[in-house]
């Protein structure tokens, strides 16, 4: 199965818990690739992190491989300028050049940085994708200020399966860029994606934004609105493990935690032994 992350190195930590997640719920073998960039104020995603994430999936699986991908000559080439100084990051738009990377797949499951799995994703992976070019869940928030309220059809685009064969051959991702580059926008890529995609929507158990369900196969950290005792916005990440316990009461997700502090220990014991 084909994965796809983006971003800087300031979500690096994000992927290696969304990775080791993923691995723990299937005996597949998983192809990661990474999409980064040399962006203003951001630095992109070394390749030394690339092989350390290898380590750490193949020992789960021997046949799971990490691609890392940098495409700052490809953003430069056509940087979104009206959508450069929102509140979102601009890696959030780098999934939209993914058609411009030949090495991808034709089918590949994109996840936010900050997107955790708990249950066996087989059944979104394997589905139908002929006659769409992404599939993806309703934005909890995005009914009711985008799309059609009844038809409830505004995709969150931080679970996102992607047919690259359709959205090469449409030129869809082509379209979004020029949007994002002349159209100032408040969510960037996830509105472009949503005027311009053919979509297909998905069980809210694949991106589930709220609380964690029974059938909740991939929870998704998304910033959300607390009412009491006044309104304000909330945003806990997976790798914020105090907040996650004490704001989500989240606790299923410490094997993961640890696996990754692990991880961390062993490099720091190997890099000191070097040093010495």
């Amino acid at each position: 199965m084909n994965i796809l992350f983006c971003g800087d190195e300031n979500v690096c930590q994000g992927i290696f818990l969304s990775a080791l997640s993923l691995c723990k719920h299937t005996t597949r073998a998983l192809d990661f690739y990474i999409l980064t960039a040399d962006i203003a104020g951001h630095t992109p995603i070394s390749q030394s992190y690339a092989e350390r994430l290898r380590k750490a999936v193949q020992a789960r699986h021997p046949q799971s491989t990490v691609t890392l991908f940098d495409i700052s000559a490809l953003f430069a080439h056509y940087v979104p300028r009206a959508n450069m100084n929102t509140r979102f990051t601009p890696l959030c738009m780098l999934r939209l050049f993914a058609d411009m990377v030949p090495e991808l797949p034709d089918r590949i499951l994109y996840l936010d940085a900050d997107v955790l799995c708990r249950a066996d994703f087989s059944p979104l992976y394997d589905q139908d994708l002929s006659h769409v070019e992404i599939a993806g869940v309703p934005d909890r928030y995005g009914k009711w200020f985008f799309g059609n309220l009844f038809k409830h059809d505004y995709l969150n685009s931080g679970v996102l399966l992607m047919n690259m064969a359709n959205i090469r051959k449409s030129g869809v991702f082509q379209r979004c860029r020029d949007m994002c580059r002349d159209v100032r926008m408040f969510m960037p890529d996830q509105s472009a994606l949503n005027k311009t995609a053919r979509k297909g929507k998905l069980p809210a158990r694949y991106n589930e934004q709220g609380r964690i369900k029974p059938d909740t196969v991939f929870k998704h950290f998304t910033t959300f609105f607390r009412f009491f005792p006044y309104v304000r916005a909330v945003t806990v990440k997976p790798w914020q493990t105090d907040r996650m316990h004490r704001e989500l009461g989240i606790f299923e997700f410490d094997d993961i935690l640890d696996a990754y502090q692990r991880s961390i220990d062993h490099e720091t014991r190997n890099s000191d032994l070097l040093h010495h």
